[in-house]
């Protein structure tokens, strides 16, 4: 070959290896950058075949890619065909490595190993290699094995390349010095890109792994809201990519990217990461009358004294009336035991359900409280005492649930100490929206929403989705202190009386019902008589319409 077809050959070489290094730089999918070094280097010194391994945590060689062209083998990596030979234990049960096995002694003597004709050497077992050649008609001759070395001096891969080409006569040679030299060079680029990938997935792995105990947390906190955190990001997403693949509607020319749903899962995931400074007694109030426990025990308490007490008063006049001569009946007299009797009790069972909360609470029964409230009982010293406290009665007539308007407040605080708490981590480009997805679950498409009052037209979709999917899950759920579960019918109707009080995105809305994903969440997640019929003409503000 001339001169200068040499050097114009080295330099294409050269070039071939500068854009390889660009590839792996840019490359993110682990399966897609193993595949790009592995042909890199076959196209590098136009090897027929080539097998990547990486080193496992438990000491052994895993192949990762296999590729030969004149067998038209291509296993591992993209392909979606697993290869079907098992990991390469890198030492034996004497804890000395294997050394007969060429990739093995690669890595450990760390380095490269360049074979000419395979049938030739000794030093190394290919009788594996002799029957494959014998059942496949091959004939493996020239072996260049190289390792990957990081760089912290470990060993994390070996890249074997399989009968060099002669590209003029078309017959195997061996690897030639520059060729090994360039394979070198190539697997200390791929070292490094892996590593760096390796580094960035471990720290992926480590933040969502984090953002998941965060949730966790949360959900052990309170009985009342386990397993929210983890819901609500599985409905938002079954959103999310309903409303990327919708071709119908307001909503067809809605596109994510997927970097942009990672960031969107992890909002979801974060949603009530301000839960933590919620204090426990106000977000497990399971009863109106709990405070560190439930006072409905104490008012048990004096209701029995109080009974106690008129049948005592009933009694007393009874006997100043015999006393003074008058007639007495002792039915009159057991009569009037009872009325006394009927009337408490009743008023007894009343405060006891009344306490357990509701999503409504009826003026009438708020006035029973108060009259209640009203009746005297005397203490130790005599002294004669309301029947109901002040903040008693402020709890019992709460009108919706079981917190009061303050400790509603402090619930509600959580949303503004969720988005002060992601406001304040410094993202990536890639996350820099976590704080608004997390922060608008709580807003409303009219602007009567909290903590900033948002209006449709200032929110975006995916901060609308995750409004919907927060609902729907705290409606479905079984674990809330002062509601039963609802079935999907009735949460539907909530629903949909929302989307005409414009509190909810009314085209997500659409979206989910047209979709049914309620029904997918549904048998998912709800026990199954909360599953009942769902009429789609019967909801609110639902047309069917794309």
């Amino acid at each position: 070959m001339p001169h200068n077809a040499i050097q114009q050959d080295v330099f294409n070489q050269l070039e071939r290896l500068n854009s390889i290094g660009v590839a792996l730089s840019a490359e993110h999918d682990h399966k897609r950058l193993l595949e790009v070094i592995l042909l890199g280097a076959k196209e590098l010194t136009n090897a027929d075949g080539g097998t990547l391994y990486t080193v496992t945590e438990d000491a052994k060689l895993k192949f990762e890619i296999l590729r030969n062209l004149s067998l038209d083998i291509a296993m591992g990596g993209t392909t979606g065909k697993p290869i079907p030979f098992p990991p390469l234990p890198i030492y034996g049960d004497d804890g000395k490595p294997n050394l007969t096995m060429v990739a093995v002694y690669s890595v450990a003597n760390a380095k490269t190993v360049n074979i000419p004709d395979a049938y030739l050497t000794e030093g190394f077992d290919f009788s594996g290699t002799a029957k494959f050649d014998a059942k496949m008609g091959y004939r493996s001759q020239s072996f260049l094995t190289v390792p990957m070395m990081n760089h912290e001096n470990e060993i994390i891969g070996v890249l074997q390349l399989i009968n060099a080409i002669d590209p003029l006569t078309n017959q195997i040679i061996p690897f030639s010095d520059s060729h090994q030299r360039l394979v070198e060079s190539l697997a200390s680029q791929a070292a490094v890109a892996l590593t760096n990938q390796n580094l960035i997935n471990g720290l992926k792995n480590l933040f969502e792994s984090f953002i998941k105990l965060i949730a966790d947390a949360i959900d052990e906190k309170s009985p009342y809201t386990g397993g929210h955190c983890q819901r609500v990001p599985e409905l938002t997403m079954m959103l999310a990519e309903a409303a990327i693949n919708t071709d119908t509607g307001p909503l067809r020319d809605f596109t994510m990217t997927e970097k942009e749903v990672y960031e969107l899962k992890i909002a979801a995931w974060l949603h009530d990461c301000g839960k933590v400074t919620t204090p426990e007694s106000v977000m497990d109030k399971a009863t109106k009358l709990e405070t560190t426990f439930d006072r409905i025990h104490l008012i048990d308490q004096r209701f029995e004294l109080l009974k106690t007490q008129r049948e005592n008063a009933h009694l007393r006049k009874a006997m100043d009336d015999v006393r003074s001569g008058k007639l007495v009946n002792a039915k009159y007299i057991e009569h009037g035991v009872n009325v006394i009797k009927k009337q408490l009790d009743d008023d007894k069972n009343f405060i006891r359900k009344i306490n357990f909360g509701s999503e409504f609470m009826k003026p009438e029964d708020q006035q029973r409280v108060r009259d209640i409230a009203n009746y005297e009982y005397l203490s130790d010293s005599g002294h004669s005492l309301k029947f109901l406290s002040e903040n008693e009665v402020y709890n019992l007539t709460i009108a919706r649930g079981t917190l009061t308007p303050e400790e509603r407040s402090i619930i509600n605080n959580h949303i503004v100490v969720t988005v002060n708490m992601l406001e304040a981590l410094p993202y990536p480009k890639d996350l820099r929206r976590v704080p608004e997805y997390a922060g608008g679950h709580h807003e409303r498409m009219d602007g009567k929403g909290y903590p900033k009052g948002l209006t449709r037209e200032q929110m975006s979709i995916p901060a609308r989705m995750m409004g919907i999917a927060d609902i729907f899950e705290a409606l479905t759920s079984r674990d809330r202190p002062y509601k039963k579960a609802k079935t999907l019918s009735e949460t539907l109707d909530i629903l949909g009386k929302m989307k005409l009080d414009h509190h909810i995105d009314p085209d997500i809305f659409d979206l989910f019902i047209r979709e049914k994903l309620y029904l997918k969440y549904a048998e998912k997640f709800l026990e199954a008589e909360q599953i009942d019929e769902v009429i789609e003409a019967k909801i609110p503000g639902y047309t069917g319409q794309a």
